[in-house]
């Protein structure tokens, strides 16, 4: 490896086969299996090594569900396209569900310790959306992260903790990124064969979000700017979370069957608690979306949630209680406030399955993209996604680093060093905006004006922006760009599908529109994202 001063100011960073940016779950997936293939990797993240989604601390656990054995991987492709309501590829579930049992005996030969319930029977073991009981298994944090980085030490990856993306270097394909290296406040070119991008969702679009704030979809702006196309943005999973006893915490919808929510007055409310306590994300394909309009309706101060608990909890929902307990010295059992928060996102980059994003030399894992999930997407398949695609995604992009070795250096590649003093005060206001217009409810009128403010935004922070030496501005600025096209992608996918469906609830056409059947992709045209429907391949 090898530094030296680019054009910018900044510095060259060479000798990389695989640039893997994000550090969840997926990207160090990525990373160890491209290392594992022979390559120079180095692993790239916005904040520290194992962050983002994966690691927010505000969820007590990660789910990962799979096939009961190999005669059921039919079926959980089956269910997996239901619940996704036609938007999930077949060919991409298939490649999913085929490899969650691998990528389980992997992380167990890996060292990693997995949890297995005690009543596994227990009906709140089923995942959401789901219809029957899978293999689940906990996948602890701690110990995933400990036994990973061990394992990536030993591989020799490069860790680039603190590096923000600013952009991808193309030279016949992608052959690097320009990344902020917030430590040396510099800006640092990485050159690689071959590009990864694991950088999560959308969640810190919005204000309130159950994800880390960094999360605000950098990756999908910056490859729907090369050439890749995004994919079911419009399903963001939106979930309920805490406001008291402690915010930004994961509210635990099992317990909807044993609560009381304040201004939720349904003559069935019993029975449509019940059926919200089956699934955490609200959709809006079934009848207890009303369980999340009267939590809505309760406007910021949230709805109370009072509860009358049988004696012996279920599994479940005591191992939830206990970890509440233990990490903020508080019981939700006494009562709790709840709200609407951003959550994961069913869509993004659009990648086949070979985690190839279509543009030469770049591949995505993980949250950050889209296609192997639809409308609604089944409990513990998140971590399944980073788990299966991460591999691929690694092997794919050190198979492809290997038939194109680097060339022509990047000392070239820069950045325009121009920053706005608005960038901040932008990001506020578009947190605002997206989480007024275009969370739980969306109507052609509120998605209308969410494109106006986002425009002006852009606008706004096109006006302002000017030659800088500050390359914290600069970075900062950039992001805010990113967030202001992702924001625009999002908000031209939700206004071209004038249905409900999902995740996604319009206000102004309340059923599910057999016309609108096919998924919704966005592309790059002349400046604007611009929305298609397609049909997938099922050959």
């Amino acid at each position: 490896m090898t530094f030296a001063t680019c054009d910018n100011g900044g510095d060259v960073t060479d000798g990389f086969d695989v640039l893997v940016i994000g550090a969840g779950i997926a990207g160090t997936m990525a990373a160890l299996a491209a290392a594992e293939r022979g390559a120079r990797v180095a692993l790239a993240s916005a904040g520290a090594t194992f962050s983002g989604s994966s690691f927010f601390p505000g969820t007590w656990g990660l789910g990962l569900v799979g096939p009961d054995g190999p005669a059921d991987e039919d079926d959980l492709v089956r269910t997996i396209c239901e619940a996704g309501r036609g938007m999930a590829s077949p060919k991409l579930a298939r490649v999913l569900v085929e490899g969650i049992g691998p990528a389980v005996d992997a992380l167990e030969r890996r060292g990693v310790t997995l949890m297995r319930a005690a009543r596994a029977d227990e009906p709140d073991f089923i995942p959401c959306f789901d219809h029957k009981r899978r293999s689940w298994h906990g996948l602890g944090r701690q110990s995933y992260r400990e036994a990973t980085a061990a394992r990536l030490e030993r591989a020799d990856v490069t860790p680039l903790p603190h590096h923000d993306l600013l952009d991808l270097v193309e030279c016949d394909g992608v052959r690097g990124a320009v990344l902020y290296d917030r430590t040396s406040r510099r800006p640092r070119v990485v050159s690689a064969g071959a590009v990864i991008l694991a950088t999560g969702g959308f969640g810190g679009l919005f204000e309130r979000t159950l994800t880390t704030p960094d999360v605000t979809g950098t990756a999908q702006a910056v490859a729907l700017m090369h050439g890749a196309r995004l994919v079911n943005v419009e399903f963001v999973q939106i979930m309920a979370g805490m406001l008291s006893p402690v915010p930004d915490v994961v509210f635990n919808e099992r317990t909807f069957r044993f609560a009381r929510v304040e201004g939720f007055c349904a003559d069935d409310a019993a029975a449509l608690l019940g059926s919200r306590a089956a699934h955490g994300p609200f959709t809006a394909s079934l009848p207890d979306r009303a369980v999340d309009l009267a939590i809505v309706a309760a406007g910021e101060t949230g709805a109370q949630v009072t509860y009358r608990l049988p004696g012996v909890l279920p599994e479940f929902m005591r191992t939830y209680f206990d970890w509440f307990g233990r990490t903020y010295g508080a019981s939700p059992a006494e009562g709790v406030r709840i709200t609407p928060y951003a959550h994961a996102s069913n869509g993004g980059v659009l990648i086949d399955t070979c985690a190839s994003c279509g543009v030469p030399g770049l591949f995505a894992c993980g949250e950050v993209t889209g296609g192997m999930h639809g409308a609604d997407r089944l409990g513990g398949l998140s971590s399944a996604n980073g788990l299966v695609f991460g591999e691929i995604a690694g092997r794919s992009a050190a198979d492809w680093a290997a038939g194109h070795p680097l060339g022509a250096s990047l000392a070239d590649a820069t950045v325009q060093p121009l920053a706005s003093p608005l960038a901040s005060g932008v990001m506020r206001d578009l947190r605002h905006v997206m989480s007024e217009r275009c969370l739980v409810v969306r109507t052609e009128k509120g998605l209308a004006a969410a494109a106006a403010t986002v425009s002006a935004l852009s606008e706004k922070v096109e006006r302002s922006s000017a030659p800088c030496d500050d390359w914290r501005a600069i970075a900062s600025t950039i992001r805010a760009r990113q967030a202001l096209l992702s924001a625009k992608a999002l908000v031209t996918a939700m206004r071209a599908r004038a249905e409900s469906r999902g995740a996604h609830y319009r206000a102004d056409f309340l059923d599910e529109d057999p016309a609108q059947s096919l998924p919704v992709a966005i592309s790059w045209d002349g400046g604007s994202p611009r929305a298609t429907r397609f049909a997938w391949d099922v050959s």
